[in-house]
């Protein structure tokens, strides 16, 4: 199985049309993989014992986090992020606190190549984003993914249990299978640890906020554990007139060192929504255009308190076992387990009546509406086992990754819709529908269904380490399944994938003596796509192809980072009409390319000023497509988005131990709908956090301290749309305040 697999990635390296000169360095480093791998056992005997350091004068820079499960998202390695040849986002504890980010969206507003919160401030039951111009709904939880039934069902990991944040730009089914071109967000646990720390949380703020938190960790006595907890209870007014949110969260996690070389993780994450707020939209009249009736407000709800729910229970239970075999051997096996369930109900608007009938009257202000519910539930299983180790054969370094992982998902899903009243936008009555008189039978969308998914990935890595020359080439095999059975919208559910693919990835990088290290890369992704088109031939996956080159640099401390990168990624095989078939009917000639520039920077001028600036220039088109879209911009892109953060810390003086950070967000202009009929304008927020260490002026207050923060400090109104009927309100201003308690 292995040694076909290698010839398998050897040929498709070879079948790729690059130059001549480029074809036989590729070719030149798998001879020496797979002859490495053959001769592991003899060759690594007189070799085991050399580290990394000692082949090179590169010094690595070593990882904030020490836990030894820890894997870095873009090479499932230990290999820093400066060292990899493709880009990589991180956002750490320290940042996540400076901005005090309650969620994901909010934590990834300052990140580049990333435009967030698409669905405006008062959705907050999903964490949606589009990277480098494609849409993400598959984040990653420690590396194992969070398995979605592509409905409403889905974990939301709070940043309360999140360590770091790692944003894998770029196509990444080379180690995780199916994923969209663009990246995708892995969210990194709180571990337990070695060192006693304890904290407590008490926060208040806008719309009645109310928001309690703790997180403890450390050794148990003086056994072989060690443990992590944290847990959240949160309650506030949604943004939407009548709604709220409310969350609780309970993390915990321990650590079982089995001897000197093997350690067992047991962890759990429990979330339960009582509220999650909206999830409905309004028309663009009234939100992003000023009608004779004037405009809406932020806090305008187009749905009805009396059918307004949706409550959502998730637990994740989980383990690791971490083993070094010795002489640079190691394995990691994870596996975590989801049981979920979700309950809604809700409306969505089918338009203004004067889009049928224009003359009647108050037919501008009154918007039509439908009820609708979902009942979901879901259990799924992910499983990843990784080999690692170091091979030194001539002075030539290879550090092997061999992995197979697993997961699946079988969802239950239940829909019902109804007509209900309509609602006048600008005499707003919340509270119109009678759930009793709601005729869901009527409607013949009644719908009972279950999803099966599965998929099984093996892959292969080798980073190559040659002096001061990096190369990574990796390759995986997946083949996935899924299947839909029952009901769907009144007739029998059909949809079924069975589809196998190939995706690769390699890349080179130099490092320079002084931390600059430029790059280039080519990596490949893929997404099943399901059905067939009129002659019943099944529709193979779409996929997609990315150039990248680039520059990064961090100086020796670490302190500074700088990273720039050019790119351009082709999706094929997208899904359109058949011209030449009925309404229905389907081909695989869809085409998008994205092009784009994307610039991070993270400097510290002096030990008191931390400055951090992002920018991202996009071009994003469809290319082929047979329905009128040829040309155009996908919606929730924007052009361009430029940010800054600025930090000063306080050390002497009056004001030793406060803590200052303002920052500014550009979000450039974005599509009204996909066929471009007009623009989004662009718009600018900033933000403000403060906090203040009160054990500097008080001894008695010792670890205790006092947070401000501010977000859309000058409550800018913006809009985001998705097309002319569905419309969403930017988050309005938000202040919360909280005091802290450090032990």
């Amino acid at each position: 199985m292995t040694a076909n697999y290698l010839v398998r990635l050897f040929y498709w390296l070879y079948d790729k049309p690059w130059h001549t000169a480029a074809r036989l360095l590729f070719s030149a480093a798998w001879i020496t993989i797979v002859s490495s791998f053959a001769l592991s056992t003899n060759s690594y005997a007189g070799e085991a014992d050399t580290a990394i350091s000692a082949q090179s004068p590169i010094q690595l820079p070593t990882l904030d986090i020490s836990d030894t499960t820890y894997r870095q998202t873009a090479t499932k390695s230990t290999l820093p992020t400066e060292l990899t040849p493709q880009s990589i986002s991180v956002t750490d504890q320290s940042t996540l606190q400076m901005r005090d980010a309650d969620s994901v969206n909010e934590a990834l507003r300052y990140s580049s190549g990333v435009t967030t919160e698409l669905r405006g401030g008062a959705v907050t039951r999903i964490d949606q984003f589009t990277i480098r111009g494609f849409a993400n709904y598959q984040n990653s939880y420690d590396g194992l993914q969070l398995l979605f039934n592509g409905w409403n069902l889905q974990p939301q990991i709070d940043a309360i249990a999140i360590e770091q944040i790692e944003v894998f730009k770029g196509p990444t089914s080379s180690l995780y299978g199916n994923m969209p071109p663009g990246g995708f967000v892995n969210l990194i646990a709180k571990k337990p640890s070695l060192t006693p720390y304890h904290n407590l949380q008490i926060g208040g703020g806008s719309r009645d906020l109310r928001e309690f938190s703790f997180e403890s960790r450390g050794p148990v006595g003086e056994s072989d554990f060690s443990y992590s907890v944290v847990g959240l209870g949160r309650k506030q007014d949604g943004q939407a007139k009548t709604s709220e949110n409310e969350r609780r969260v309970f993390a915990p996690s321990i650590d079982w060192r089995i001897g000197a070389n093997t350690l067992l993780n047991f962890n759990l994450y429990y979330q339960k929504d009582p509220s999650a707020g909206i999830y409905n939209t309004v028309p663009a009249a009234g939100s992003l255009y000023r009608t004779p009736h004037g405009k809406l407000d932020t806090d305008f709800y187009a749905g009805d308190a009396n059918w307004n729910t949706y409550e959502r229970e998730v637990l994740l239970p989980g383990f690791k076992l971490h083993h070094d075999f010795g002489k640079g051997w190691t394995f990691l096996h994870q596996m975590r387990f989801m049981d979920a369930d979700a309950y809604q109900e809700n409306t969505y608007n089918t338009g203004l009546v004067s889009a049928f009938m224009p003359l009647l009257p108050g037919a501008d202000r009154t918007l039509l509406r439908r009820a609708y519910l979902t009942d979901e539930t879901a259990e799924g299983l992910t499983i990843d086992n990784q080999l690692a180790g170091r091979v030194d054969i001539g002075g030539v370094e290879h550090n092997l990754l061999f992995g197979i992982d697993y997961l699946e998902l079988d969802s239950d899903i239940k829909y019902e819709d109804a007509s209900t009243l309509p609602i006048d936008l600008y005499a707003a009555n919340n509270y119109l529908i009678n759930p009793a008189t709601l005729d869901f039978a009527a409607s013949g969308l009644s719908s009972d269904f279950n999803i099966d998914t599965e998929q099984t990935g093996f892959y292969l890595q080798d980073q190559i380490k040659i002096g001061r020359w990096i190369f990574i080439a990796s390759g995986r095999y997946d083949e996935y399944e899924s299947q839909e059975t029952g009901v769907k919208y009144g007739f029998p559910a059909t949809s079924e994938v069975d589809q196998e693919q190939f995706s690769g990835r390699v890349g080179i990088l130099y490092a320079f003596g002084n931390g600059w290290a430029p790059y280039l890369n080519f990596a490949e992704s893929f997404e099943p796509m399901p059905g067939s088109d009129r002659n019943g031939n099944t529709f193979d996956p779409a996929t997609a192809e990315q150039w990248e080159v680039g520059v990064k640099y961090a100086s020796a401390d670490n302190t500074n980072q700088l990273s720039l990168a050019a790119f351009e990624i082709t999706k094929e095989n997208d899904l359109t009409r058949d011209p030449n078939g009925g309404p229905l009917d389907l081909i695989q000639t869809g085409e998008t390319r994205s092009r784009g520039i994307e610039l991070e920077s993270r400097w510290l001028p002096t030990d008191s000023l931390l400055l951090m600036f992002n920018y991202t220039w996009l071009d994003v088109e469809v290319t082929e497509d047979t329905t009128g879209l040829e040309g155009k911009t996908p919606v929730w892109v924007a052009d361009q988005t430029a940010s800054l953060w600025a930090n000063y810390t306080f050390f002497d003086g009056p004001l030793a131990g406060l803590s200052a950070g303002a920052g500014a967000r550009f979000v450039g202009e974005t599509q009204l709908d996909a066929l471009n009929t007009a623009e989004l304008p662009s718009y600018t927020l900033f933000d403000l956090g403060l906090t203040y260490e009160l054990g500097r002026r008080f001894n008695e207050l010792q670890g205790m301290s006092v947070s401000l923060t501010a977000t859309n400090l000058t409550d800018k109104r913006y809009v985001s749309c998705f097309d002319s009927n569905n419309c969403w309100f930017g988050a309005e201003r938000v202040v919360e305040a909280g005091i802290e308690l450090e032990f």
